[in-house]
């Protein structure tokens, strides 16, 4: 459901493309973007080498290729002889029940395919690209002549801050409406530590703000928790670690006056597929209704509010229109409440459960 409205979005692209990079792209160009093909040109970036071949074998869209690099900011060589990430969250992480479970499985792990590995986050054991040799994402992108970005997405356990520090100055030249990273709760004071609230300081001085936040928990080795996924990672209970965050320009924001001034009616319209393709399908409708006029000589206002309500409504039930939906709102009913009483364990497992329920976000 949350392609319906992208997919009307690229459908309706003249003169524009969606435009993607992903840096730390195991696993492959998350699945919801390719509701824009074939309007989608994306770019992936890992250090794996071995996983870059395996996804350039598998890939049958031309405008998307693979680059098995490592990414460094100034362009020096990256050393990794203290481990793949920063030494802090290396010792932090070593206290978890996750690592306790690397250590029992290692010798199997060892062993073990390239595409096991990267489903238990071992990518430091798989064939890497040369540390010595990184590219530099500014140098990049010119080389394979982008002058506009859509969409830049980090995860790479480690120099994710440094990353998207790169483009520090060049997010609004390159015309980037989003950002989507791996995040820290864990790190101290320092400015350059690869935290949320550094992340979160860095984006909003480069005109973004946050449209979604995904915590992740992670229990102990002292008392482990059960995992979520089928293999070692977040726990249903623990301390918050790690997360993902979602950035946007709010072009509607009130200390936005100036955000999208320059963008085009096609790269707004994007910027709106991205909050439905995010499952925030309120941002979306409240972009098509501020920007009706525009979007009008575009496609059908009516038609997408309607599959953006469907989207929100996600029942098995024929879903209401936009309009029919609006209505049962204003008249305060009861459906838009739970009912009255505790909430029940199964409430709570679905809560802390969420990218189970949404199967686009369920890890390798």
């Amino acid at each position: 459901m949350a392609s319906a409205f992208p997919a009307l979005v690229a459908a309706k692209l003249q003169a524009e493309r969606f435009r993607l990079l992903d840096v730390g792209c195991s696993g492959g160009i998350d699945p919801v973007w390719r509701a824009f093909e074939p309007k989608l040109q994306a770019l992936g970036v890992d250090a794996s080498e071995a996983e870059c071949r395996r996804l350039s074998g598998l890939e049958r869209n031309p405008d998307v290729s693979y680059v098995p690099a490592f990414v460094s900011r100034s362009g020096k060589p990256v050393d990794l002889s203290a481990g793949p990430a920063a030494p802090l969250i290396m010792r932090m992480r070593d206290r978890l029940s996750f690592m306790r479970t690397r250590e029992i499985r290692e010798a199997r792990l060892k062993g073990a395919s390239t595409q096991e590995k990267l489903r238990h986050n071992a990518w430091e054991l798989t064939g890497l690209a040369d540390p010595g040799k990184p590219v530099v994402l500014t140098d990049l992108l010119a080389e394979r002549g982008w002058t506009d970005l859509d969409y830049f997405k980090i995860d790479v356990d480690g120099a994710d801050f440094e990353i998207l520090q790169s483009l520090e100055g060049r997010f609004d030249a390159l015309g980037i409406i989003a950002v989507q990273l791996e995040v820290n709760f864990v790190g101290t004071q320092d400015p350059q530590d690869h935290t949320f609230h550094n992340t979160d300081r860095f984006l909003r001085a480069e005109g973004f703000d946050l449209f979604r936040l995904d915590v992740r928990t992670f229990s102990t080795r002292a008392l482990p928790a059960r995992y979520i996924w089928p293999t070692p990672a977040e726990t249903v209970s623990g301390r918050p670690f790690q997360g993902e965050a979602y950035y946007a320009r709010d072009v509607l924001a009130p200390h936005r006056a100036e955000a999208g001034a320059g963008f085009s009616t096609e790269k707004l319209a994007k910027l709106a597929a991205v909050f439905s393709a995010w499952d925030v399908p309120d941002a979306a409708a409240e972009l098509l209704l501020a920007r009706r006029e525009k979007f009008s000589d575009l496609f059908d206002v009516d038609r997408a509010l309607d599959l953006l309500a469907a989207q929100i409504q996600a029942t098995g039930r024929r879903p209401l229109s936009y309009r029919a939906y609006m209505a049962t709102f204003e008249a305060d009913l009861a459906t838009f409440y739970r009912p009255e009483g505790p909430v029940s364990p199964w409430e709570r497992l679905r809560s802390a459960w969420r990218g189970y329920w949404h199967p686009r976000e369920r890890r390798p």
